[in-house]
């Protein structure tokens, strides 16, 4: 066993996984409202740190604050410029929880942020004071799975270095609870049809005003019970699906219109770095080649720096 991927079961971490989820959005909205619109949504995501997940900081009258998910010691805390903190332990705790204790905590920092109290891209969207429904936290597979976001985004940031063209940041999507990275053709798309659960069409149209070929990891779901990779472009041109990718464990799903290899896949081979990475550059090619991207103006090797 290779002790940067650890095992992970879709059956052990979901109820945690629903419930931090919803934490998540807590927070990530809260980054929402505080910071000024950037392209494609990205003032919104939550960053991977040596120890959860943060927000990074987050400006505020004349200093910022920053808030983290803290897997190792298991609680959020609340950082400002000032000087100050609050904590908010983190332990099998419904939504509802949650949500008054950290805005009690932020209101002691003198931290005033209205949100959209709702989730996002989940169905029902139970209102986060009125959830006391989500209550799981299993502190031991909370670990695993950090642990996995973490080698899983020394990766992706690896293979974000071998693009000059616009690429996000490594950062990861509350609203779907996914890790992802996003390169550009530097194209206009077609309008994006929307259609994601609770979330306005505009907001999906601008997140994909410009055509993309975007990868990512994702814990699962009960229609798919597996943690996941995915790759996907938009748009999507016909033959997309039919290109060659690797490893051989990969495989395109016509229901989803993506690629997909499982975690547990990558984890049992003998070199699981280099399984993920070739599966984001072959479903990158399969992107870059039936989209017609410019590869040779958007692609770069800086190894040479690196002797």
């Amino acid at each position: 066993m290779n002790n940067n991927w650890p095992e992970l079961s879709f059956d052990k971490l979901k109820d945690t996984v629903a419930t931090v989820q919803l934490w998540t959005q807590i927070v990530g909205k809260i980054r929402l409202k505080s910071m000024p619109w950037l392209n494609h949504s990205w003032h919104v995501t939550l960053y991977v740190s040596p120890r959860g997940l943060s927000t990074h900081s987050i400006p505020y009258g004349e200093g910022s604050f920053q808030i983290d998910f803290d897997f190792i010691a298991h609680w959020v805390i609340v950082t400002c410029s000032s000087g100050e903190h609050q904590y908010i332990d983190l332990y099998p705790r419904t939504v509802a929880s949650f949500y008054k204790e950290l805005f009690e905590k932020m209101a002691l920092l003198k931290i005033e942020v209205t949100i959209y109290a709702k989730p996002n891209e989940l169905d029902p969207a139970i209102p986060f004071a009125e959830d006391e429904v989500h209550k799981a936290y299993d502190k031991e597979q909370m670990e695993l799975f950090f642990k996995a976001l973490l080698t899983i985004n020394t990766v992706f940031t690896q293979f974000r270095s071998k693009f000059s063209g616009k690429c996000s940041p490594v950062h990861f999507f509350w609203d779907a609870f996914d890790l992802a990275v996003t390169r550009f053709s530097g194209r206009k798309a077609p309008v994006h049809p929307g259609g994601a659960p609770n979330m306005p069409d505009r907001v999906m149209q601008e997140a994909y005003s410009h055509e993309v070929s975007s990868c990512g990891f994702w814990p699962g779901s009960e229609q798919f019970p597996y943690p996941a990779f995915y790759a996907y472009c938009y748009p999507t041109p016909a033959t997309f699906g039919q290109q060659p990718v690797e490893p051989a464990q990969a495989f395109y799903s016509t229901d989803m219109g993506e690629f997909f290899l499982k975690y547990e896949d990558v984890y049992n081979t003998a070199d699981p770095e280099g399984a993920l990475l070739v599966f984001l550059e072959t479903t990158y090619a399969a992107a870059a080649n039936t989209g017609n991207w410019d590869r040779q103006a958007l692609e770069c090797d800086f190894s040479w720096l690196e002797r």
